[in-house]
């Protein structure tokens, strides 16, 4: 006797497969009911996305000796061929208190809910929406969304502050660019400063050329210039040269005192 659904069957003298019988029309089978597949396009994102990462690579330079090397993008952390140091490569995302060092080649989020309190942040890209206590160094762009005091010092290629931010810098902000969209205050050291419409900079700014556009504002004090140039370097550019004038200038002249100045 074989089970009424069956759609096939074995003979058990010649060991050949056959049909017994359709199955009755009443008779009504239980089918696994499966999970709906996930959107097509979702799954065709991740696959694009996982196989970027796998090709796409990039060059980090080691915390201790500099030494610069390649790695893949799917890389979570590598040693320095140079001086065997390990090299984070993850990204973090704090949401909540945090206060353990971070240094890192990935990326920092700083959510909204998040408390950073770490002493030290060092990473490649960092945007910050959330309460930050320490000094912060991105390799390459730093990005400020946030209304609040910054007690820590920020570094940075890039430093964007956004339209809805409204901060203040106790320490000096150093970098090569800097993009106002909304309200700061505090000392900058860049290269070029932007304060774009509806921006505002109240502080004192070291810059070697500075945008204010229309609807912007700009209150403090302004040097135009290099920002490394230091007054030894300028009191060594102002030194003469007396290796050029001939010894024979001075004979005949008896030395005497200076007038003080």
């Amino acid at each position: 006797m074989e089970y009424a659904a069956a759609k096939s069957s074995i003979c058990r003298q010649c060991g050949r497969y056959f049909s017994p019988f359709a199955p009755k029309p009443g008779l009504k089978l239980r089918v696994r009911e499966e999970a709906p597949a996930a959107p097509a396009s979702s799954s065709i994102l991740g696959k694009f996305e996982d196989f970027w990462k796998r090709q796409h690579s990039s060059v980090i330079e080691c915390f201790e000796c500099k030494r610069k090397q390649q790695v893949c993008g799917t890389a979570t952390s590598t040693i320095c061929p140079a001086c065997s140091a390990h090299i984070d490569l993850r990204d973090y995302k704090v949401t909540s208190g945090f206060s353990r060092t971070i240094r890192t080649r990935g990326d920092v989020h700083l959510t909204g809910k998040g408390d950073l309190g770490s002493s030290s942040v060092v990473c490649r890209s960092a945007l910050i929406e959330g309460r930050l206590r320490g000094n912060l160094h991105c390799d390459d762009t730093a990005t400020i969304n946030f209304a609040g005091k910054i007690p820590g010092r920020i570094s940075a290629r890039r430093v964007i502050v956004e339209r809805k931010s409204d901060i203040h810098c106790f320490r000096r902000v150093r970098a090569e660019s800097i993009e106002i969209k909304g309200r700061m205050s505090g000392e900058i050291v860049a290269q070029t400063v932007t304060i774009q419409k509806k921006g505002a900079l109240e502080g004192d700014v070291t810059a070697r050329a500075i945008s204010v556009e229309k609807g912007g504002m700009f209150s403090g004090q302004l040097v135009i210039g290099r920002a490394n140039l230091t007054q030894g370097e300028l009191l060594e550019e102002q030194k003469p040269d007396v290796a050029h004038v001939p010894e024979s200038d001075f004979s005949g002249v008896d030395p005497r005192p200076l007038p003080a100045t």
